[in-house]
């Protein structure tokens, strides 16, 4: 079995670790645990800790409904489907993750997956149906078997999302809407004792405060606004990397970022939030064409269009490069009105809105980034390297997507990681435990750039760590970013000036800081992998390479960067032992 996470806690390092330059709290609640996110992780996490008797209180960065999984299309993967199991699943994600993954975190995935699933119909979320009354499955890239549950034909993310708060909200969960979490609060022993967050004006509370609490749950989605163009949404921010690593986390895996193939091309200079086509489209038998109308996956893979994200993204952009295109198309026009309507009516819309109707026309797509593979390291409960500080969904890196992550998993992980953590948490009394947090004055204060350095880290960042890279991209776009991180501290140290605190301000801080992550990690990794792609090491490299890349932020804010010895993460030690001294 994998060890759980070991507690990296060094004397006199706890009032050292850096905090965002933000207001003291001038208010405080307290809970026994706080789940920061709304989507199918956190409010799963919330749910579960609620039913076990834990008093919750949920933190989100928008409303309740306004995370990322409610953007998602596709659907959930289950071996759900007659002739389906758990070990083919399994299967698929392994050769999915490019030799990366941790198969013990996949196979938690994959048995306790299907029971997750019906716990979350249980729950009040409705699927789409067969004609026979069961659940209709659909199939997407990198999966030999039909076993993708879907919702609204491709509304399946707004569907579980919907569910969840309608479930929150009929308990009476104490939720606080709008806010943006800060940082980290610990004791003197280097517990979690809670967070700081900032009420941006329509919460119940307005301003900086705290809430007090033994266990905290990042729930807080992903990173994908630290690029370009994304599919993300405009929260999707890094905070809870973030934050994780300004409280001495450990990140992992953060260099394996999800480019989706199919992703509305709007211009070449789009930029923010841009339209998902999901792969479900290519899983009902839509076709990857160039402007000729040749079909260019044929050869590449044995499963062509239905190929794992970072080979169909690959293709596409080689196609691109060699054909001087900016884009290439999706041809579904053979699915006819009636297919459009009812089974893709979301995406038909979104097409639509901005003048293509797939019904008749081939639709232009290009790769854009999506999801985070890699984040703060967990064990298979959930536990981070900070006791009492929990970590699920698109923030966390369980092992279980290793360097790509297989479609419609991530609604799936989500979900069953959140009960697991749920579960340890009423387990193991963490929140019996009262927290005696340590004064944020106590702490540096971490400099903040102005609010325009968002675009800047996102140009560089999709100019050199997209989905084509290179020692002279990566080392460009390093230059870039240390020049911006040196800017913001030489400015604090000389004459105590930052940028001044606000939503803005703190956004981009935590873009930067992971920003620099992503390119370290990518930097190091002299290798094709997955969806890190380096077209100056072309080959994957599994006797050098084989292994996962881990990150820590040290107090003076420089980074911390090793390898770890095989693709085992490295030994841990739960949250109720001694704490390890770092070696």
């Amino acid at each position: 079995m994998r060890p759980p996470v070991a507690h990296d806690l060094q004397a006199g390092a706890l009032h050292a670790r850096p905090r965002l330059y933000a207001p003291a709290p001038g208010w405080s609640i307290d809970a026994d645990v706080v789940v920061v996110g709304s989507g199918v992780a956190g409010l799963t996490a919330a749910l579960r800790c609620e039913a076990a008797g834990l008093t919750t209180v949920v933190v989100t960065k928008a409303r309740l409904d306004d995370g990322s999984t409610r953007w998602a299309q596709g659907g959930i993967a289950a071996a759900l489907g007659e002739g389906d199991t758990p070990e083919q699943h399994l299967d698929d994600t392994l050769v999915a993750g490019a030799g990366l993954c941790d198969e013990e975190a996949v196979r938690i995935l994959v048995t306790e997956g299907p029971d997750a699933v019906r716990r979350l119909i249980a729950t009040g979320a409705q699927f789409d149906k067969a004609g026979d009354g069961g659940l209709e499955l659909t199939r997407e890239g990198g999966h030999h078997r039909r076993r993708i549950a879907h919702a609204g034909g491709d509304a399946t993310g707004a569907e579980i999302s919907r569910a969840l708060v309608d479930a929150v909200r009929a308990r009476g969960m104490r939720t606080i809407e709008n806010a943006l979490v800060l940082d980290l609060l610990t004791d003197t022993e280097g517990r979690t004792a809670g967070v700081t967050l900032h009420v941006m004006g329509e919460g119940r509370h307005d301003g900086v405060g705290a809430v007090h609490a033994p266990a905290v749950v990042l729930a807080t989605g992903g990173m994908g606004q630290v690029f370009s163009a994304t599919t993300n949404p405009a929260v999707s921010t890094g905070d809870g990397v973030a934050l994780a690593l300004r409280a001495g986390a450990e990140v992992s895996d953060l260099e394996f970022v999800q480019f989706h193939p199919t992703v509305l091309f709007l211009g070449p200079d789009a930029e923010g939030q841009q339209p998902l086509v999901s792969e479900a489209v290519r899983g009902e038998g839509a076709h990857l064409v160039d402007a000729d109308g040749v079909r260019f996956m044929f050869g590449q893979h044995e499963l062509a269009e239905l190929a794992p994200r970072d080979v169909v993204a690959k293709g596409i952009v080689r196609r691109m490069l060699d054909h001087d295109a900016e884009h290439m198309y999706l041809d579904a026009r053979h699915f006819g009105a009636e297919m459009w309507e009812n089974r893709f009516p979301t995406i038909l819309a979104a097409c639509r809105a901005h003048g293509i109707d797939p019904v008749t026309q081939p639709v232009p797509v290009a790769p854009a980034a999506h999801y985070a593979s890699g984040g703060v390291r967990t064990d298979s409960h959930g536990r981070t390297t900070v006791p009492g500080l929990y970590a699920c969904g698109e923030v966390a890196c369980t092992g279980v997507h290793g360097a790509n992550r297989l479609a419609s998993n991530s609604l799936l992980e989500g979900l069953v990681y959140a009960e697991r953590i749920a579960a340890d948490i009423a387990a193991t009394g963490l929140h019996a435990r009262v927290p005696q947090p340590l004064p944020t004055a106590e702490r540096p204060a971490h400099p903040l750039l102005p609010s325009e350095a968002r675009f800047a880290i996102q140009r560089t960042m999709t100019r050199g760590a997209g989905v084509l890279r290179s020692e002279a991209s990566l080392a460009e776009a390093a230059d870039r970013l240390h020049r911006l991180h040196t800017d913001a501290r030489d400015a604090l140290d000389e004459n105590g000036k930052t940028a001044e605190p606000g939503v803005d301000t703190w956004e981009a801080t935590n873009l930067l800081c992971v920003a620099r992550v992503l390119v370290a990690a990518a930097r190091l990794r002299e290798e094709t992998r997955g969806c890190h792609w380096r077209e100056d090491r072309p080959e994957r490299d599994d006797t050098a390479w084989r292994r996962h890349i881990v990150v820590r932020l040290n107090p003076d804010r420089s980074l911390a960067v090793r390898t770890t010895e095989t693709t085992d993460f490295p030994p841990t030690l739960p949250p109720t032992l001694p704490q390890a001294q770092e070696q």
